[in-house]
């Protein structure tokens, strides 16, 4: 089941259409397919969640998109710009998964490095500095060395460099990843921060607790194909299940509560609410790609 509709009928932030992606390995050249036939939308301005066991193939989609690579078949789009285009780039702030920053650095000069980088005129970049510095919590700390920093320091100012030009994309490969409970949740409020500045957010984690608190939709990626698209709600709801909210029991004994299906209505039980129950995306994870079922 996938989900690939446009918020508000808009142009999507990112809109990827029967994207594949092969690679060539060994001394015959045997085909690898990386990606398989992936079509998907991110909506501007949505928390959007990449997710996937390791190999899925979610950083080549990833690569496909910052123009890293160039896709085998189908097309990739930056607000509407092929993203094989430089054009398309210069609205998307990126943190890899494992950057190296320059450890004799205050964290304000890497910010101010990455903003002359990309192009933010001399005039703003003090303004733009600090507003990113901002934005992740970094200011208290942006005098001191990088290589002092603590590892969720490290990501935080990893994603003061990828907003310091403004972008209206921003793309956080594994942004928490080696990072303490403390430092998830200050990255998790960075992302909800940018949301509230109307940046469109794409998120790949492997924090599923995160992911579930934060992301408005999420697609899962296994073997190099789209799994499944859509909002948490429509993905986790067990809708072969149901629960029950019902009042008026303060006179049921336990044997009446255990027969409650049989005796609601002659007891006169007002039913409130019948909802479907939801799994985690941790337990949904586990159940559909436990390594058991992987061959």
């Amino acid at each position: 089941m996938a989900e690939n509709s446009i918020a508000g009928g808009g142009v999507p932030a990112i809109e990827i259409s029967h994207l594949t992606k092969d690679f060539r390995i060994g001394i015959r050249g045997v085909k690898l397919r990386a990606v398989d036939d992936v079509s998907l939308c991110v909506n501007s301005g949505e928390i959007f969640g990449l997710l996937g066991p390791n190999g899925s193939g979610k950083s080549t989609t990833l690569k496909i998109i910052l123009g890293i690579f160039r896709p085998t078949a189908g097309t990739c789009k930056i607000f509407g710009v092929e993203s094989a285009f430089v054009a398309a780039r210069e609205n998307v702030g990126f943190l890899p998964e494992a950057p190296y920053f320059y450890g004799y650095l205050t964290g304000r000069e890497l910010v101010r490095f990455y903003a002359r980088i990309s192009g933010v005129p001399e005039k703003s970049l003090d303004a733009a500095i600090e507003s990113a510095l901002e934005i992740t919590g970094m200011t208290d700390a942006a005098d001191r060395r990088v290589k002092t920093y603590s590892k969720g320091m490290l990501q935080r100012i990893g994603v003061a460099q990828a907003i310091a030009h403004d972008p209206q994309l921003v793309i956080l490969d594994e942004p928490t990843a080696g990072i303490d409970p403390i430092g998830a949740a200050a990255i998790g409020e960075c992302i909800l921060s940018m949301k509230k500045r109307g940046k469109t957010v794409v998120l790949c984690s492997h924090l599923l607790g995160q992911v579930e608190s934060i992301c408005d939709r999420v697609a899962v990626m296994d073997r190099g194909r789209l799994v499944v698209a859509g909002t948490l709600e429509s993905i986790l709801t067990q809708k072969d299940k149901m629960n029950f909210c019902v009042s008026g029991l303060e006179n049921f004994s336990e044997a009446d509560i255990a027969a409650l299906g049989e005796f609601m209505r002659r007891r006169g039980a007002k039913l409130e609410e019948i909802t479907h129950p939801r799994i985690s995306l941790e337990k949904f994870f586990i159940e559909n790609f436990s390594k058991g079922d992987r061959k």
